[in-house]
């Protein structure tokens, strides 16, 4: 056993066992690289990534490449799940010298951190134009020792080059609708009209984009709301959602959403039963009822942990091979059902096939039954704060809409699991939970999607805890995290790890990034406390984004959301008092753009429900743009 016995995530524990002498990601690491004048050698993926899979086998268990990465390294193995700064940082490296990025990562670095040359994936042997890792080994460890000043070069341009992006200054252009407008166009340029989504294969389901595409639709373009439908529609067909068990696998290795790669994602499905929710809102058709009701029974039956949180993923194989535990042949379809449907079965690997189709719920039951008991992915049980905060949102959501009590449950617990065990005696988040162990200072995007699901779970109950701690979370994230200089907010605290560069993040890779989770939220709150000085916060990370809203919308969904939010006329509706019925009056329909506040009489604390009480001892419902209201309402039938 290596140094990461003694770690609490999947990934690297997964690793522990490697004749690789691994350090994880730390001083002790650092101290040898500078002590023995080592490079490091950083390796990152995560627990459900199959090539993260392929390259331990071939490689790291691999006692020979072992021998040669213990005699010229420092290895360094990072979960990028629990250090998204590390992997943001040196993706960005591996993207400028390579042109591409993904996962397993392999950067080299000078004994300061400094990355000097990466990759991604390498075999065991050439081929595909793809030199051998071993082969990349040799040549790296003679080149530091024998032409370091072409590296230290090569090391400090990169590095500077990481610094300058971090250094992005505010557009001086203006904010306007325009911007809403023109992502539709772009949109509809890259939009797949016959498969859905954008551009061609592989396809990652757009979750952020379709939210935005549903609150252009609510604004009356029809274009928008084709695009969303088609999308919705086709990702749900079968493969890439999964009809027997629900939820969603993580992307499409084709355009047509059918051949997934199998892994299964908190982030994805906690996204995406929130964009069905709304597109059944929307829409009132109710096969997006049942597919976000699906997404989140997975969640419920399959991620759960036993202190209220979720689990991070299942992994893509099932015993060393992909895909297994979900695919079929005809003979085990006939087996449990008695007959053989090949019209569901289309073809996948090894004999073996992906359902597609409209399935009979009784017919899902009886192959969810048969497929538990085969052997089952591997679950990558730690929970992360900001992944969790998504499932909140979702959740809350749903159980408020759909009528689902044992939804609302699981997001109260789901809730105290945040505010609790995964929070410090200091009410600061931390990253991450598994085996009774929290660790690692929360991120931005730790804070801002916990905020926004707390949010969604004041607006779903009504209890006023809820919206307190989102906003004592929202602006600790203001406090941890912006920059006063330039506008906007870091993904790290300044008294963070001291990486080699303080990055932002404005994209949505793979979540919503942290600065358009608190963009939102922070417009939000500033709406029922009509702090200006929140619109100015949320602002900042607009203007740094200018060039991203234009060129690239499919990239920054989530940040078109906020974008959305902040044009819109600010609409608040303040309900005083007990009625269930006034209650679903003034949560109905689709108003993503309209906060609420809840109080049992006149409330102070949330400046809306100031002076606002019973009307001659009933409820009563205030509806008020720009916190100047109409005459009260206590009867549902007049909202």
């Amino acid at each position: 056993m290596n140094r990461l016995a003694d770690e609490t995530s999947p990934y690297l524990l997964q690793h522990a066992s490697n004749p690789v002498d691994w350090y994880p990601w730390g001083d002790d690491a650092f101290a040898r690289a500078r002590q023995e004048d080592k490079p490091i050698l950083l390796s990152v993926g995560y627990a459900a990534c199959h090539w993260c899979h392929v390259m331990e086998h071939e490689s790291f268990e691999d006692s020979e490449t072992a021998a040669l990465m213990n005699e010229r390294f420092v290895s360094v193995k990072v979960d990028r799940e629990e250090r998204p700064d590390v992997d943001g940082l040196y993706m960005e490296a591996v993207l400028a010298l390579a042109g591409h990025g993904g996962w397993p990562m392999t950067v080299f670095l000078t004994p300061d951190g400094r990355p000097f040359w990466g990759g991604t994936y390498f075999p065991p042997e050439p081929r595909h134009g793809l030199p051998s890792f071993r082969q990349v080994l040799t040549a790296l460890a003679d080149a530091y020792r024998d032409r370091r000043s072409e590296l230290d070069l090569q090391a400090a341009t990169l590095t500077d080059a990481i610094r300058e992006a971090a250094r992005l200054a505010p557009s001086g252009d203006p904010l306007t609708t325009g911007l809403l407008t023109g992502a539709v166009s772009t949109l509809r340029r890259a939009f797949d009209a016959e498969h859905g989504g954008f551009g061609g294969a592989p396809k990652f389901p757009p979750a952020p984009t379709l939210e935005f595409l549903l609150r252009r639709a609510h604004a009356g373009d029809d274009t928008a709301l084709a695009m969303a439908r088609t999308t919705l529609d086709r990702m749900a067909a079968g493969g890439m959602y999964d009809l027997v068990g629900g939820g969603f696998h993580r992307y499409s290795v084709d355009a047509v959403w059918l051949v997934p790669h199998f892994e299964k994602m908190l982030y994805d499905n906690a996204l995406l039963a929130s964009a069905y929710i709304h597109a059944f809102v929307v829409t009132g058709e109710e096969r997006y009822r049942e597919v976000a009701e699906g997404t989140l029974d997975y969640l419920l039956r399959e991620l759960l942990l036993d202190e209220g949180g979720f689990a991070s993923a299942q992994d893509a194989d099932t015993d060393g091979v992909e895909g297994t535990t979900y695919t079929w042949t005809t003979e085990e379809v006939e087996s449990v059902l008695g007959e053989p449907h090949p019209e569901w079965l289309l073809p996948f690997e090894h004999g073996r096939s992906i359902l597609r189709g409209e399935l009979p719920a009784a017919d899902r039951e009886k192959l969810l039954a048969a497929r538990a008991g085969r052997p089952q992915p591997e679950r990558d049980d730690k929970a992360l704060a900001a992944w969790n905060g998504l499932a909140l949102a979702a959740l809350a959501e749903a159980g408020r809409r759909l009528d689902r009590a044992d939804y609302l449950d699981a997001a109260r617990r789901l809730a105290d699991f945040l505010l609790g065990p995964l929070s410090d005696e200091r009410g600061r988040l931390y990253r991450t939970r598994r085996a009774g162990v929290s660790k690692i200072d929360g991120y931005l995007e730790d804070y801002a999607a916990v905020a926004v699901g707390l949010h969604a779970l004041y607006d779903a109950t009504g209890e006023r805890r809820f919206i307190d701690e989102a906003r004592r979370l929202a602006l600790l994230a203001v406090e941890l995290f912006a920059d006063d200089d330039r506008g906007g907010f870091f993904l790290a605290p300044a008294d963070g790890d001291g990486l080699v560069a303080r990055r932002k993040e404005l994209d949505d890779n793979p979540t919503p990034s942290g600065n358009s989770l608190l963009a939102y939220e922070l417009l939000r709150l500033a709406r029922l406390w009509g702090d200006d000085e929140l619109v100015g916060q949320a602002t900042g990370v607009f203007r740094l984004a200018h060039s991203l809203l234009e060129r690239a919308p499919v990239a920054v969904g989530f940040l078109l959301c906020a974008l959305d939010l902040h044009f819109s006329t600010p609409r608040e509706v303040a309900l005083v008092g007990e009625s269930e019925e006034l209650r679903r009056a003034v949560l109905a329909g689709f108003e993503p753009n309209t906060v609420y506040a809840f109080a049992d009489g006149p409330d102070d604390g949330i400046p809306l429900l100031s002076g606002k009480d019973l009307v001659d001892g009933q409820p009563a419902v205030y509806v008020c743009e720009r916190f100047a209201c109409r005459a009260p309402v206590t009867n549902a039938a007049d909202l």
